[in-house]
């Protein structure tokens, strides 16, 4: 069973809003980043607990936007991948239950970001009778979210690992390069460092 979920870092730049929603996001993002890339291992199951708490706390005051609810997603998947096991099942489904919502209310939302969430959820997650794992539905996702943001570096590195898992390492190659040439995201310096660093990693791998 595959639990090393890696969903998702901070997908995008945040556009700057009127309200306060932009700065709750940064909020969120900044931590999902150290908790991800900087903190201990055995740390990082309870962070992200609460990291979720404070995500759900989030999608409760914004209840008519998208990014709140990518972003509550992205953190309960993450979760998952550092709960591992049978019991993280109920969280992945929250995150696509999350996922799939941001998508009824703007899909283009954080540059497609919900759309490259859902595919990584469907190839990492267990297929049946366990998980909603299916290959097919995450190459649709990850598809649609390179469609929105060609030059995104977590749509780039999802779908280059995906291929990887697919036995497509010529394709997977060229979306993994590219994750190391795309420009970085202002104020996103950790998250965009530790992407980068998986990316090599699985470079490595190929080679």
């Amino acid at each position: 069973m595959k639990w090393m979920l890696m969903v998702l870092a901070g997908l995008v730049v945040l556009p700057v809003w009127a309200d306060d929603v932009s700065g709750d996001l940064a909020r969120i993002q900044q931590r999902w980043a150290e908790i991800q890339y900087q903190l201990p291992e055995d740390e990082q199951e309870t962070a992200f607990e609460s990291l979720a708490d404070d995500a759900g706390a989030m999608v409760a005051h914004y209840p008519d936007r998208a990014e709140p609810l990518i972003w509550q997603g992205i953190v309960l998947s993450t979760y998952a991948g550092a709960k591992g096991g049978l019991g993280a099942l109920g969280l992945v489904k929250e995150a696509r239950a999350s996922l799939e919502a941001a998508v009824e209310i703007d899909p283009a939302a954080l540059e497609g970001s919900a759309y490259t969430s859902l595919g990584s959820l469907y190839y990492q997650v267990p297929g049946w009778p366990l998980g909603f794992g299916d290959d097919e539905m995450a190459r649709q996702y990850l598809q649609k979210a390179l469609a929105i943001n060609p030059e995104g570096i977590d749509a780039n590195y999802f779908f280059g690992d995906f291929l990887m898992e697919q036995n497509e390492p010529e394709r997977a190659r060229a979306y993994l390069k590219k994750v190391l040439t795309v420009a970085n995201r202002p104020g996103r310096e950790v998250a965009d460092r530790g992407r980068r660093t998986e990316a090599q990693r699985l470079l490595r791998r190929m080679e």
